[in-house]
């Protein structure tokens, strides 16, 4: 089968550490796109697209939020399989009907994160595991059509809507992104805390948080296995 490709929508702004974790974690011809300049293929010529994290919230009035919005709904609507991974959970929630608010607070560090059913993304995750989470905005209601499939105590962890998953945690992050990103939070959050989940960033802290990183390989396989569907129906119309 030809390798897959992927469109990387970088909402980022700067992202270089963005991705080498994506092109790291995906074994797929990755091919990325620069979201917040408006730059927004076209997905058909895709098997599949992931939308990664930002400084932004979605429902901030800037110019390229709204059609990264319309985007992502117009290829769910299309049946290609989006991965959304936490600002990109929150535009995948609000693209297909569901709503974004900021936090009382903000959720940084490893946490634990809970399933509450079982789905072909988390397949090989314990029902209770360990992610990075970074975040001062959450999904606070699901699209009409969405399940959940994890959560905590702040809040959705991750969702799915048909071809579609959103996850609000980390799983593509190293230990340098999760310093670098948690030792940039101080005037947001204080230094006190800042150092103290900058403590908590230890080798087993992140070899527990790796268990996570197969929902990759997991949206990978379910995104082969479609691309191989669609092969198949377009060689029995020849």
């Amino acid at each position: 089968m030809t390798r897959l490709r992927f469109a990387l929508l970088n909402a980022a702004h700067d992202g270089a550490n963005t991705r080498r974790n994506f092109r790291r974690e995906l074994d797929v011809d990755l091919v990325e796109f620069d979201a917040v300049d408006g730059d927004l293929p076209d997905h058909t010529e895709f098997d599949g697209v992931v939308v990664t994290g930002s400084r932004s919230s979605v429902y901030w009035d800037e110019a390229w939020i709204p059609p990264l919005v319309d985007y992502v709904a117009e290829a769910a609507e299309a049946g290609c399989p989006v991965l959304g991974v936490c600002y990109g959970h929150q535009v995948l929630a609000e693209a297909l009907g569901g709503r974004v608010a900021g936090m009382d607070g903000f959720e940084i560090g490893y946490n634990e994160i809970r399933r509450v059913r079982d789905d072909p993304l988390f397949e090989g995750i314990d029902e209770s595991f360990t992610a990075f989470t970074t975040h001062g905005d959450a999904v606070v209601e699901l699209p009409p059509s969405a399940t959940l499939l994890a959560e905590n105590d702040r809040g959705v962890h991750a969702f799915r809507d048909g071809h579609c998953w959103g996850v609000q945690f980390h799983p593509e992050y190293d230990v340098e992104t999760a310093r670098e990103v948690t030792d940039g939070k101080r005037e947001q959050i204080g230094d006190a805390r800042v150092d103290g989940v900058l403590e908590s960033i230890t080798p087993a802290a992140y070899d527990a948080a790796c268990e996570a990183k197969a929902l990759f390989e997991n949206f990978t396989a379910y995104a082969a296995r479609l691309a191989g569907e669609r092969s198949e129906r377009a060689a029995a119309d020849d």
